[in-house]
């Protein structure tokens, strides 16, 4: 099979059949193998119905519907699994990417053999006060990070080798990088592609201003994990060593004080009235624990990983 298209959608019953349609024609008039996966993420009008209708008149359209809302990345990891095209696609289903945009993202990752190509929607049509703003300092914080030079780490519309979301584990939120993701699990031919951007022309955006916090607790995360998140010793057992060591020499010094002062029979006091004692068993505390967290990071990355972090209620075409 040549494409897989995975759309992870939330409420979108207005733009299904539409975009549908639209991905049909591109794919029919390019010769393309293709399917369709529709990941439910927990809607609450009749999407799930439009996707079953779907399904029942073309065998290309698969679907998975979640219990409630887990959020795009865990629908973007179950839809990356069930997907078999040597290239996948993925877009919102808001109608905002454009499915013209196939053809091209699908002979980069073909014939010019990339990983990973982004889109970058160039020019916008969204708020620029609840979007344009935040995505222009995330993704200049993230490019900062990561050293990927893309501009727009967050557009829906991506093309993959199927090698790639294999590989990889979108979780939490970090849909908003998986380029990062992709990057630390190995895959450098990472670059982006010009998309136009279009108006949504139904409903409401599902984002609000906690993107705000969750964008920000997010990149923490992946600054984390691209520096240490493969070695979480080299960052807590230093640190945790460090502390240790400042805390065990203060405390030799605080003994090694009062020893002296007792020889020469100098007035002292007990070494518990000392408030840099409690400093220094505070510091050998804490890198201890430093250091134990880092040991129990190196044991869990050694361990697999709980893969069901949904609920899945209904599947088809599989």
């Amino acid at each position: 099979m040549d494409i897989s298209v995975v759309i992870p959608l939330l409420n979108e019953e207005e733009s299904i059949q539409e975009l549908y349609d639209w991905i049909v024609k591109v794919m029919q008039s390019n010769r393309y193998s293709f399917e369709i996966i529709f990941i439910d993420d927990g809607s609450t009008d009749n999407s799930w119905q439009i996707i079953e209708e779907l399904s029942k008149k073309d065998p290309s359209v698969k679907g998975i519907k979640f219990h409630i809302n887990y959020g795009k990345s865990q629908a973007l990891n179950a839809g990356f699994k069930m997907a078999a095209g040597d290239v996948v696609i993925t877009m919102d289903a808001d109608l905002q990417d454009n499915p013209e945009e196939i053809p091209e993202l699908f002979d980069l990752i073909r014939n010019k053999d990339y990983d990973l190509i982004s889109g970058w929607k160039k020019i916008r049509y969204d708020s620029k006060i609840r979007k344009n703003m935040p995505s222009k300092l995330f993704n200049a914080a993230a490019r900062k990070t990561s050293g990927l030079k893309l501009h727009d780490f967050n557009c829906g519309l991506k093309a993959y080798k199927k090698d790639v979301v294999k590989s990889i584990d979108v979780y939490g939120e970090m849909h908003r990088y998986i380029p990062v993701l992709a990057k630390n699990a190995g895959f450098t031919k990472i670059d982006e592609k010009v998309v136009q951007h279009q108006a949504r022309k139904y409903g409401t955006t599902k984002f609000g201003m906690d993107r705000f916090i969750n964008g920000f607790l997010d990149l923490i995360t992946i600054g984390f994990l691209t520096k240490f998140g493969k070695r979480p010793m080299h960052l807590f057992g230093l640190l945790g060593t460090l502390m240790f060591l400042i805390g065990f020499f203060s405390s030799l010094y605080i003994g090694i004080s009062k020893l002296i002062k007792l020889y020469h029979h100098k007035p002292t006091i007990l070494v518990t009235d000392n408030p840099w004692f409690y400093i220094a068993l505070t510091s050998m505390v804490i890198g201890s624990l430093l250091f134990l967290s880092g040991f129990l990071g190196e044991l869990i990355l050694r361990t697999k990983r709980d893969e069901k972090r949904y609920s899945i209620s209904k599947q088809l075409n599989l």
